[in-house]
């Protein structure tokens, strides 16, 4: 059953998310502060069966210069066509939630496709559909690691410094910076792209790193938060559904937190050309938050976006048929 809107009222309505005070000097901040700690890109190769695409295991400072691990899977004898000024186009891929950056031997399409892939690994997860393996240490506060309904939604939830989406969200985007300093990327062709809690991720990298060269959010998770809180049960949203029904004097505190990590606000910010995806039957992401992040991009400018509409679909949206889409959208656009 549809689980949100009819697609007209999707198609016209405009977003509810109204900006904090203070979130783009909050982001920038962030951002620059994390640079400013430094750390150096460490690649080493990875001995695989697969003969058409190299695999290399990366480690890149993340928020606050914490270590995080990505896959970087490449065309084979890419490294060594780099020496010689062959350099590729790249996409920086966020995962899912729940997810890790799995085994070196998965995911091969994009480097199959000739492009550089970093495979961004998610801090703390990895334990419920791929495995991972970067911890998440938080800020340092103890209140990033306090009190949190099982799950990530609620992890330092009580204020905007200590939530776990901005640690992610600055891995994110440093992800991109790593992937520019790699011999075998070309730095002025780096897109990126992901689904759900990876799509939010591209969308909030993409508010934060402007000069990407596309986005692809695939039935975008984080978008319009408030709106989703009220009209799903389905986990993550009921994470922080529950843990307020437990919390109950902190209502405020954690609608101003999730404002700061709203899609919508990153999407204002951003100008890349972008492909969303949103399902119609989707309980886990409902539509209206897709839709909303599509409708926001730009910020009112003249910006290149598309949006595919599946209306049979949940959660899982196109499939292996919004892969082959997303690596064509991409192609064109760092072509």
């Amino acid at each position: 059953m549809l689980t949100d809107l009819p697609l007209e009222q999707l198609q016209t309505r405009t977003p509810d998310h109204r900006d904090p005070e203070g979130l783009h000097e909050f982001w920038d901040s962030t951002l620059a502060d994390s640079r400013a700690t430094g750390g150096a890109v460490v690649v080493e190769p990875v001995a695989t069966p697969l003969r058409t695409v190299d695999v290399y295991d990366v480690t890149f400072p993340g928020f606050a210069g914490q270590p995080v691990k990505a896959w970087l899977r490449v065309p084979a004898g890419a490294l060594e066509r780099a020496e010689r000024g062959e350099r590729l186009p790249t996409v920086v891929q966020y995962v899912g939630y729940g997810g890790g950056r799995g085994e070196a031997t998965e995911d091969l399409l994009l480097a199959s496709s000739g492009f550089a892939h970093l495979h961004m690994d998610t801090r703390g997860q990895g334990s419920v559909w791929s495995s991972g393996s970067t911890p998440d240490p938080g800020t340092g506060d103890p209140a990033s690691l306090g009190a949190q309904h099982p799950g990530f939604m609620t992890r330092g939830i009580t204020s905007p410094e200590t939530h776990y989406y901005r640690r992610m969200f600055t891995d994110g985007a440093r992800a991109v910076d790593a992937a520019r300093t790699l011999a075998v990327v070309d730095p002025a062709r780096v897109a990126v792209m992901g689904g759900s809690q990876g799509g939010a991720c591209a969308i909030a990298v993409a508010g934060l790193v402007p000069d990407v060269a596309a986005v692809v959010a695939h039935v975008p998770f984080l978008c319009e938060i408030r709106r989703a809180l009220v009209i799903t049960d389905a986990d993550p949203f009921g994470e922080v559904r529950r843990y307020l029904a437990v919390h109950r004097d902190q209502v405020d505190a954690v609608h101003r937190t999730l404002d700061f990590v709203d899609g919508v606000g990153f999407a204002r910010r951003a100008t890349a050309p972008a492909r969303f995806t949103a399902a119609l039957m989707d309980p886990v992401v409902p539509p209206s938050g897709p839709f909303a992040a599509h409708a926001a991009w730009g910020g009112g400018r003249e910006v290149e976006k598309e949006i595919q509409v599946w209306p049979y679909n949940g959660h899982e949206g196109g499939g292996a048929v919004d892969d082959v889409a997303a690596v064509e959208f991409i192609a064109r656009h760092l072509a």
